[in-house]
Formats: structure tokens, C-alpha cells, sequence
């Protein structure tokens, strides 16, 4: 193709606490002007933490975006956008189950919502856990539970579980990781 889509202007509309919004003023193929939202993350990480015995801990926490728990994988925002992931992973595996790892292997890398956000994930794998204590943020209530691959597998097809970084997770593991 000749012609390319061009953003011809990004306007801020909102920053907030995780997230920046933008409206995109783009010109399209056909060169009709359309107007696109855009969300500026500053990326993440998430750990899928496998326990001696193979279960693998999980969280608890309330989503506001659904208005109800959602049971996934640990996992929290970059502090700057030069964070290194791996360094992001272990922090916020620490975090959120008071266990720490100095043994994770990368897994999977994902755009969560590719059609309006940048947010980007980097996922690995920690094995070799050490319990230490749970670091929460004020306004975190996130419980810790461990599970066993085939009952994490079983509530996703049974859309217990929907977390997209927590269903790719496991599935990557599953099909990739001997446990």
C-alpha cells in the first residue's frame, strides 16, 4: 500500500494515576478524518509463582472496572517506563504474596488491549520461593491462595477466571513449562 494511516494530531485529555488519555485526530486510507482514543500506560509485569509442591499462588483483589474480586496472577505497573520488567516482576510478586524469587524465567510478552492502549506485560515464571511478607499498597485488600495447574485451567474454561494476563499466563504454562 502507497497511502499509510497518519496521526495527525494527539491531544491529552486526562492523566491520571496509571493511565493518560488521549484523542487522536488520525487520517485514514481513504483519507476521511477520524477521531481515535489512545491510553498511554507505562507498562507492567506479572509472575506466575510456582510453590516446591507445583501449585501456583494466586490473588484475590477487587477490580473496579468489573465491580467485583478477581482471582489472577501477581502482577503491578512499571514505576517509570525504563523500569526493567524483570525488576517490576519481582517487586510486585513480593508485594502481593509475600514470597520472593531470585529464580524467574521470562514466559510470555502481551499488549493487553492492543486497539486503545500501549500497556504492555512482561510475564515470567518464579520458581525457588522464599516466604518474606506482603508489601500492600493502602488501598490493596489481595488475598493469597495456591492452586493446582489442572483447577486454574478448569475455572478459565469456565470463565471463573477472565483476567487476560492471568489466562494467557497460565495457558503459556501449561503449554510450554513442565512443571
Amino acid at each position: 500500500m502507497d497511502q499509510q494511516i497518519k496521526r495527525i494530531a494527539r491531544e491529552k485529555v486526562y492523566t491520571g494515576s496509571v493511565l493518560t488519555m488521549h484523542k487522536d485526530t488520525m487520517q485514514c486510507l481513504d483519507g476521511t478524518i477520524s477521531y481515535w482514543d489512545f491510553l498511554a500506560h507505562k507498562g507492567a509485569a506479572a509472575v506466575v509463582p510456582v510453590c516446591e509442591d507445583g501449585k501456583i499462588l494466586m490473588v484475590r483483589q477487587f477490580r473496579n472496572s468489573i465491580d467485583r474480586f478477581s482471582l489472577e496472577i501477581p502482577a503491578g505497573s512499571k514505576n517509570t517506563m525504563d523500569e526493567d520488567p524483570l525488576e517490576c516482576a519481582k517487586r510486585e510478586l513480593e508485594e502481593e504474596t509475600g514470597y520472593a524469587s531470585q529464580t524467574l524465567t521470562p514466559l510470555i510478552h502481551l499488549v493487553t488491549a492492543i486497539a486503545f492502549c500501549n500497556e504492555t506485560i512482561d510475564i515470567y515464571v518464579a520458581k525457588n520461593l522464599t516466604k518474606t511478607k506482603q508489601h500492600l499498597d493502602p488501598d490493596e485488600f489481595i488475598e493469597v491462595k495456591a492452586y493446582d495447574l489442572e483447577t486454574l485451567c478448569r475455572m478459565i474454561y469456565e470463565g471463573q477466571i477472565q483476567d487476560s494476563k492471568t489466562v494467557a499466563a497460565i495457558m503459556a504454562y501449561k503449554n510450554t513449562i513442565k512443571p
